[in-house]
This record gives structure tokens, sequence and C-alpha cells, in this order.
């Protein structure tokens, strides 16, 4: 439920996702995707995330920048993770740099509740739909720049547009998709909705949407537009939406 639309949610619906991106041992947030322009955020990740769960949180979402750019995880960001996924009552759902199935499961197994697989999807489809369809815990993150989906920390064009891209994950096992539209990523000029709305037939499990929300009325839009849940990073941390 929405609370004072203008300002306030209420995260025990589980409509609104808090997201931490991690960036060099920080919590930031990028803007458009660009690593250049990434706002550090003077908090702690863990004191954040026990805040979210104090409030009723049922997931954190958690993206690692450094390994969604390098494809390696430091052992800063291991050890932050381990503490992330011990905070009582939270679900973790984890991106960035999980580039085989090896580290899906490994993930799976120790960091996170659920995964988002982005630049493996794009290059072995078959792979990640499989292992959506056996583990019913990956989710394919589909982050979109003019219709295309980029890889590799959004820094590379995959070449497939969003519905290609979409099919081809859902035929070979996949369900459950992300979709961010990187140009509203960290802007606050809401999602975009004729994105979410072009892939919601598509997808037969959990559509969450990502990038642009900047009020609590952006959320209730993107779930109007076919969303399950709303990842909310930016307004969260700046203030411009609060939690009840």
């Amino acid at each position: 439920m929405l609370k004072r639309e203008d300002a306030t949610i209420d995260l025990r619906e589980g409509r609104a996702i808090p997201a931490i991106d991690l960036l060099g041992g920080r919590v930031v947030r990028l803007h458009q995707g660009s690593y250049d322009r990434a706002t550090a955020f003077p908090v702690d990740a863990v004191e954040l995330a026990r805040g979210y769960a104090a409030a009723g949180a049922p997931w954190l979402h958690v993206v690692d920048l450094d390994a969604a750019r390098t494809g390696m995880r430091s052992s800063e960001h291991a050890r932050l993770l381990r503490r992330l996924r011990a905070v009582p009552g939270l679900r973790v759902q984890l991106g960035g740099g999980l580039r085989s199935g090896d580290q899906i499961l490994a993930a799976l197994d120790g960091d996170a509740d659920r995964v988002m697989v982005g630049t493996l999807a794009a290059a072995d489809p078959a792979l990640v739909g499989r292992l959506a369809a056996e583990t019913g815990r990956v989710v394919v993150a589909l982050d979109c720049l003019d219709g295309r989906v980029r890889t590799h920390g959004w820094v590379e064009d995959s070449g497939a547009e969003a519905a290609a891209f979409v099919s081809t994950l859902t035929a070979a096992g996949a369900a459950d998709f992300l979709v961010t539209g990187i140009d509203r990523d960290g802007t606050g000029r809401g999602p975009d909705l004729d994105l979410l709305r072009s892939v919601r037939a598509a997808v037969p499990g959990l559509l969450l949407a990502a990038g642009g929300v900047g009020s609590a009325a952006d959320v209730g839009t993107a779930v109007a537009a076919g969303a399950d849940a709303v990842v909310v990073g930016r307004a969260l941390l700046d203030g411009s939406i609060t939690f009840a």
C-alpha cells in the first residue's frame, strides 16, 4: 500500500524493493549507468539494510557494480555481501559479475536468495534459461538503452533488441525478469512505462522494474504498467521517498 502518495511508501507490501549498489566498498548510485557519474552516500550498507528490514521490507536488491564491470568480486565486497545476507528477516537478490553457471550456483548457495543475470544471459541464454527453470531463483536482467540490451555493467551493446531478448530467454526456460530503463536510472524522471508495457505480455513470471523512480507515485504507475515490484534506490537514499 502506498501512503502519502507524494512521499511515503510502505515497504511491507513488497511493491517497492530498496536497493543498495556497491562500488569500491561504498553505497553509490550511478546516473544513467555511467561509472563516471557516481554519487556516493555517507551511509553504512549493513546499517541501511537493517533499517529496511526493521521497516518490514521482504527483499533487498544488491548490485556489485565493480563485479558487473569486471566480472570479478573483490574480497571487500564478498565480506560485505555475507554481512548483508545475515541481516535478519531480509532476503537478498544479487546482481553483478555472475558470468558462469558455477558462479550463479555458488551465489545461490551462500550470498543470495535469488540472483540477477544479464551479461551471461545474453552470451549463453540456454544455460541461464536452464538454471532459471531448475532453481526458480534466477532473474534475467534486461538492461535496456534505446531499445537494445546492454551488458558488462551497461557499457556494452549486446546487439539484441528487448523483445527478441525476452523471447530467447523465455524459450530457454526463464520466467522472471528485471527490466531497467538505463536512460532513466538515477534521474528521478519516472520509470520507462512503455518499456514495461512492451515486455509484460511476454514475461510469464515475475516482472521487476528499475530505473527512474523519483516519488512514491512512480511506484504506483510502474505497477499499473505491469510491474510486480519496483526497485527503488536513489529516491530512498536522498530522502525523496521515505518509508513507513
